[in-house]
């Protein structure tokens, strides 16, 4: 988007939270996680930092 001069910056903060893996999964084309939005600006960190990588196994 950047490239084709479609935008200054792209901001990607929940796909970045949901998948920690996010440049190797847009790269190689895999499917990326949803995010927890019923656990968004909860108490814990959960659905902040225990979201699955990819298995490549």
């Amino acid at each position: 988007m950047i490239e084709a001069d479609h935008a200054d910056a792209v901001v990607v903060g929940r796909a970045l939270i949901a998948n920690p893996d996010l440049v190797g999964r847009r790269q190689n084309g895999h499917p990326e996680n949803e995010p927890w939005r019923e656990l968004f600006y909860g108490p814990s960190a959960e659905g902040y930092a225990d979201y699955p990588f990819l298995q490549t196994d």
